[in-house]
């Protein structure tokens, strides 16, 4: 399998997609290295090789848009990810925390069906590959601490900013 990529400026750095060849987003994030983005997905979905674009249509816009304020942008845009039923059930929940609305990883844990599983949320938010479009930096620690974030804290700070002084 083969799959296109496309890196897009932001303010807080470079953003790269890894689209398949339906356009749904194999792996994303705040990075010029798509192959970085590339060892991120799973080894079922992970394709061969990886083909710059200049641009990647409505997932190229979708990151445009939501960097320039329009934050449900990327809500529509598909994702193409796999792991077991509960990381899998995870970044769907994900996908319904609104932006500007952060929640907890107790919270994530009960949203997700399993609310002795704060660390099974916490792992969901790390294992997943399509950073924006399944929005795990809209999870923080019990009190509003940032917790962790594979594209640095600052990224993350600026995300839920972005987010907060949107809406």
């Amino acid at each position: 399998m083969t799959a296109n990529y496309a890196t897009v400026p932001t303010p807080v750095g470079p953003f790269t997609a890894v689209v398949d060849a339906d356009g749904a987003v194999l792996a994303s994030g705040w990075t010029g290295d798509a192959e970085e983005l590339r060892a991120l997905i799973h080894p079922s979905l992970r394709p061969a090789e990886i083909t710059p674009r200049a641009d990647l249509g409505a997932v190229t816009r979708a990151v445009t848009r939501y960097h320039d304020g329009d934050l449900e942008a990327v809500d529509a845009i598909a994702v193409q990810q796999h792991s077991g039923e509960f990381l899998t059930h995870a970044w769907d929940v994900l996908r319904d925390v609104p932006a500007g609305e952060p929640i907890t990883y107790t919270e994530f844990a009960v949203r997700s069906g399993r609310p002795a599983a704060v660390r099974g949320a916490a792992a969901a938010c790390a294992r997943n590959a399509a950073a924006l479009f399944v929005p795990c930096h809209r999870v923080v620690r019990v009190g509003g601490a940032l917790g962790g974030f594979r594209w640095g804290l600052p990224t993350k700070r600026w995300l839920l900013s972005h987010e907060g002084s949107a809406r």
